[in-house]
Parts: C-alpha cells; structure tokens; sequence
C-alpha cells in the first residue's frame, strides 16, 4: 500500500516509515522540518518538505505519488505550551488537520489513521482506561486532538472517509535507527538517560507523596517499535474495509512509577542518577494506565516489548551508538 505519513522525519513517524517499509509497504513522508529531522530517514525514503496547510502541494502528493492511505502525525504535542499558546495548537493541530482532510476528499484518498493522545481523557478515575472512558481532556492539546477525532467520525458518515484514531500513552525506546531527539526534552526516560550519561546534571522528582506504591506518579509505557506496529496493522485494516474507530495503545498491566524508571536505568546503565525531589506539578494525576484489550481483540495486537528493562535497554543502547539521535 502506497501510505503518505506526515511528520515523517519525527521521533514516532520515522519508525512508523521504517516499519511500513519493513513489511512490504511503500511510505512517503511530508514533514515541514520543524522538529523532524531528514536523516531520521532511511536512504530512498521519497521525502517532501511541506506543510500539511498547503493544499496544493498535498493535492499534488497524493494525486502524482497515488497515495492509498495517510498516516497524521504532524502536530504539536507539548501539553504546557498548549496552555500559554492554544493559538498555535488550534491552527496547526486543526487547522493543519482540516486542510489535510480536504486534500485527501479532493484527491479521493479515503483512509486515515490519527496520532492521537491519552490526554483526550482527562484525568480519569477509573484505572485502566478504556476507550470507553469520559472523554474530558484539561488542557488544548488534548481538546484539539479530540476536535479532529470528532471531525472524523462526521467525515465517515458524510464523505465514506474511514479512520482510526490511535490513543498513545507513553512512547518510549528506539529502533536501531531512530531514538529521541527533542529540543526542549519532556520525556522522562530520555531526560533519566541524559542524566546517566553526564549530560545533565540530575532528574527531578515531582512529588512522592501519592497514593501508588512508592509515592510517586505511576505511568504506562510503551515501545516505539510496538506503537509502530499499531500503525501498519491499522492502515491494512482500513485497507479491508475496517470501520472508522479510537483505540488506546499502551501496555496495560500495573505501570511503572517515576522511581521505577529511576532504578531501572541506573541497572541497565551501571551510571548513579541524582534525584532531586520537588513539588507536585499541578495537573498531573497518580496514575494513567491504559487497556488496550479492544485493539488486540479486534486487530490482533500485541506489544512485544512492554518490559520497562527492554524499552530502557534499547534507548541507552541507541544514545551510545549514535551522537546524532534521529
């Protein structure tokens, strides 16, 4: 299947290309370079630098490449600039969104998998989440994730446009390839990496005072390469006819706290992590885990990686054979 997958050159997209290529299918990336990085992409990898607002040049991807499907990951994705700029959230994450399902109508391309989020849930109170869940977020970018959600389903029934919006949790890890490169850095295990490696100075802890076993806050990750393959296993069920739908993508189970993340890269690195406790941040609940049984019922998927160990293992493995992380 000829796939275009915006933001391509990104952290997440660029596994997703690896992936996709690995099994048979051909991708095509458009990214706008902002945060993506061309050399996250593998020789011969067809590549436009584009943003997804610019209808004509997408109209003429999708027509002149013969895209059968799109894969969106083009979006702003930090939850704290979304409060003090929901301008640049809402224009780029639906606006960019909006413009890029007009070009799809126009080039009669009818297949679309979203890069969702957790934080369309909120903070729920019922552990783990489900896709049944309130739909509730507390800040703009979970409210602009969940807008083009909607748009969606109202895009099947007018316009036989079908998707499937992927909730991620946590992604974490690296591909051979492809690891992490932010600027500024939010991820917890990259930042607990870096301060392993000596190029930080220490971790902040904020808060070990909640109600999870150890005190502090408890998340669920999941690999890279496993919430890749949610992607391929989407766009080849859109591809049969599958109906338009939401699923989580995380790995279920108990979760892992901060301290767990903590010891677990001290033990795979054989490096001392500083910890310096801080306050609780405002916002952040105890736990987020999220059941992704409705996926593996009805699309057959299953994370082979979710051991904390191995995702920790693969990122250290790929921060100390590559100075220039894709």
């Amino acid at each position: 299947m000829r796939v275009l997958v915006t933001g391509g050159a990104g952290y997440v997209g660029s596994v997703v290309v690896e992936e996709l290529a690995r099994v048979g299918h051909s991708p095509r990336v458009l990214d706008n370079l902002q945060k993506g990085h061309r050399d996250a992409l593998a020789e011969g990898v067809p590549f436009v630098q584009g943003d997804v607002a610019d209808r004509p040049l997408v109209e003429a991807l999708l027509r002149d490449e013969k895209i059968e499907a799109v894969i969106h990951m083009a979006a702003d994705s930090l939850v704290g600039e979304s409060v003090t700029d929901p301008a640049k959230y809402w224009r780029n994450n639906v606006g960019g969104s909006l413009a890029l399902l007009d070009s799809m109508r126009a080039a009669n391309v009818r297949a679309f998998v979203l890069s969702s989020t957790a934080a369309v849930y909120g903070e729920p109170e019922k552990q783990p989440i489900d896709e049944d869940a309130a739909l509730v977020p507390t800040n703009p970018y979970g409210d602009t994730k969940l807008t083009i959600e909607r748009v969606l389903r109202t895009y099947d029934v007018a316009y036989g446009l079908r998707s499937i919006a992927l909730r991620y949790f946590n992604a974490a890890g690296a591909s051979e390839r492809c690891g992490e490169r932010h600027d500024p850095e939010t991820h917890l295990i990259p930042i607990v990496l870096e301060v392993a490696a000596g190029t930080r100075p220490e971790v902040s802890i904020f808060g070990d005072d909640y109600p999870t076993p150890d005190g502090t806050c408890v998340r669920d990750y999941i690999h890279v390469l496993d919430l890749a393959r949610a992607h391929v296993l989407a766009i080849e069920s859109l591809g049969e006819g599958g109906p338009t739908r939401a699923y989580n993508l995380g790995c279920g189970g108990d979760g892992y706290s901060v301290k767990q993340v903590v010891e677990t890269v001290r033990a795979v690195t054989g490096h001392p992590v500083p910890v310096k406790m801080a306050p609780r941040r405002a916002g952040d609940p105890a736990v987020l885990v999220a059941s992704s049984a409705r996926i593996q019922r009805e699309l057959g998927w299953r994370p082979e990686r979710q051991d904390l160990r191995v995702i920790v293992e693969s990122a250290w493995r790929f921060l100390r054979a590559h100075s220039s992380p894709c």
